[in-house]
């Protein structure tokens, strides 16, 4: 006579509890999770990000005009808009125009708004109300600045001019209809209007520097040069990091401010990469030539963030 031996389930544990249990399911389930984080993320990446970057890249390869929208057809034409966007004289002047107004900008807009920061940092009557006032042309919206802005640098009616006639110092300066100063005119407002984003932000990090530091740099009689240049800016220096990246790719791309103040003028004197990409499919209506000068654009802020990204692993090692 044979005998069946039945395993009965732990006692305390139903199927269903140890079905829960098992580490291959819940680790399954804890992908799944991650993933259902993740995915609305992913999807909003892939549809205004990813697939108008790919049809950018498309479309430069593409004879694309406003005869395309009605008739659908864009036939390729290989790197013909490449060469002839290349081949443009124009494109390699926006190139460093680009290069210079987002250097210019950058420079200005750090060491202005690091001193403000420093100066802020310290305990004064006023201090809120001042940082406020601060704030306000980074409030503004930038086409309502390049505006005001044209207005003041205007060389016969313009405030700037006014109050130098007035002192005594020139007074007749062609700001923005002359060549010669144009660039300078259109960084310097881009200064301006970049300075509070700095100073808040390097602010905040100077907040976070624990004041024992400085109290032990004042025993051991340090001067505040050297404080600030041994101990503040190694502290700051990933505050300082962000600020750059931030306003690189802010500035890198500008388009309204200058549009609004010389519309890339004049005689292509403040024409960059951005109005230059308006310019060709906007005005001359070429969307292939366009995207040409668009994805220079792309590329030459993929590169910075390269180097930005390798700068912040090789720190972290």
């Amino acid at each position: 006579m044979t005998t069946s031996t039945v395993t009965a389930p732990a006692a305390g544990r139903t199927p269903k509890a140890a079905a829960a249990a098992d580490p291959s399911r819940l680790r399954r389930r804890r992908r799944i999770a991650q993933w259902g984080f993740v995915a609305p993320a992913v999807v909003f990446m892939l549809l205004f990000f990813g697939y108008p970057l790919v049809r950018n890249v498309v479309m430069s390869f593409q004879h694309y005009t406003p005869k395309t929208f009605f008739t659908g057809e864009a036939p390729f034409n290989g790197t013909g808009n490449w060469a002839h966007v290349f081949q443009d004289a124009l494109f390699g002047k926006a190139l460093w125009h680009t290069l210079v107004f987002t250097a210019g900008s950058l420079l200005g807009q750090f060491c202005i708004g690091l001193a403000l920061a420093v100066f802020f940092s310290r305990r004064f009557p006023l201090n809120g109300v001042l940082r406020s006032l601060i704030l306000l042309p980074w409030l503004v919206p930038m086409v309502v600045s390049g505006i005001v802005w044209r207005r003041i640098l205007d060389q016969d009616t313009g405030v700037l001019n006014s109050f130098l006639d007035t002192v005594g110092i020139g007074g007749h300066t062609p700001w923005l209809t002359d060549p010669q100063t144009a660039l300078l005119s259109v960084i310097l407002v881009n200064i301006w209007i970049g300075i509070p984003f700095n100073m808040v932000i390097l602010y905040g990090g100077l907040q976070e520097i624990p004041k024992e530091l400085y109290e032990a740099a004042s025993l051991d009689g340090a001067s505040a040069w050297r404080t600030f240049r041994s101990l503040t800016l190694p502290m700051l220096k990933p505050v300082v990091t962000v600020v750059l990246v931030l306003g690189f790719m802010s500035t890198v791309k500008i388009l309204d401010l200058i549009l609004a103040l010389t519309d890339g003028g004049p005689a292509d004197a403040t024409q960059t990469l951005g109005t230059l990409t308006y310019q060709i499919s906007f005005v001359q209506l070429d969307f292939g030539a366009g995207a040409v000068v668009g994805n220079v654009l792309i590329l030459i802020s993929a590169v910075f963030a390269v180097f930005y990204l390798r700068a912040n692993r090789t720190e972290g090692k």
